[in-house]
């Protein structure tokens, strides 16, 4: 199969690191043209940098926090704005919060991780609904995690609000079908990531085990035995930007190695 992006407009959140980088150079390998979105100016420009540039293909980025909502919601509508065609893609993707067991978390944490993860996410998806509906197609992809379907120990207030995120990306399937717009989410499992290998320190240090002890124990907990890399999430990515995925939402498309235990 021989899928190709060219003509087509993507915004990828979370684009300068681990998934959201990976996703975004695959995307613009396949003629896509690419907005990166994250919070630092010196990244993206790199990232930048190493897109495709094959077919006059026009690559930008927005430097935002999206712990900071109304800046993104602001910012967003700016670009829009200024942009001039409908965005045929979204990625939505953003770091998960600290990890920690639940009953430890402050009432704070949850509501900066469904800001962080859910808020940003449906500002996104608002802001880019007008031109695919118009255009009477779009793809909305939501990285989350496989703890939507099998929670994940010390990941208390991540496991609460991507959750969340699942139902609202399956209701949100549901509105707007109706307008050739299809709605997925894609949970990584164990992904080898710079957020994962802060996940690994900080759970080897409160265990008293090395780092390496944390990686093997998560990598047997998979069939494969093995942490993801990021790009085999984007090979996910790629497929259900494409046109070939006409007929697949309201999914969540597991790509975790077979992960079958906590």
């Amino acid at each position: 199969m021989k899928l190709s992006l060219k003509n087509k407009h993507a915004i990828v959140c979370g684009s300068t690191d681990g998934i959201g980088k990976a996703s975004a150079l695959l995307l613009a390998k396949h003629g896509c043209e690419i907005t990166l979105i994250a919070r630092n100016q010196d990244k993206l420009d790199k990232t930048c940098s190493e897109l495709n540039q094959k077919g006059n293909q026009n690559h930008q980025s927005i430097c935002v926090d999206f712990d900071d909502p109304l800046d993104l919601k602001k910012k967003i509508k700016l670009y829009l704005g200024s942009l001039g065609k409908p965005v045929d893609i979204l990625v939505n993707n953003s770091g998960g919060p600290h990890g920690g067991p639940l009953i430890e978390a402050e009432e704070e944490e949850f509501r900066i991780a469904f800001e962080r993860l859910l808020i940003c996410n449906h500002i996104m998806a608002k802001a880019v609904f007008p031109g695919m509906k118009e255009k009477g197609a779009g793809r909305i992809i939501n990285i989350i995690s496989t703890s939507v379907r099998q929670v994940i120990p010390g990941l208390g207030v991540s496991n609460t609000i991507r959750g969340s995120v699942a139902q609202w990306g399956k209701t949100l399937a549901l509105e707007l079908g109706v307008h050739g717009i299809c709605v997925n989410n894609i949970l990584p499992g164990y992904t080898a990531t710079a957020r994962l290998e802060d996940l690994a320190e900080s759970k080897a240090k409160s265990l008293g085990l090395n780092v390496n002890d944390i990686r093997n124990q998560w990598a047997e907990n998979t069939a494969l035995k093995r942490l993801g890399t990021p790009d085999e999430i984007a090979n996910t990515v790629l497929f259900l930007a494409s046109d070939e995925s006409s007929y697949i939402t309201g999914h969540n498309f597991s790509v975790d190695g077979g992960r079958f235990s906590a």
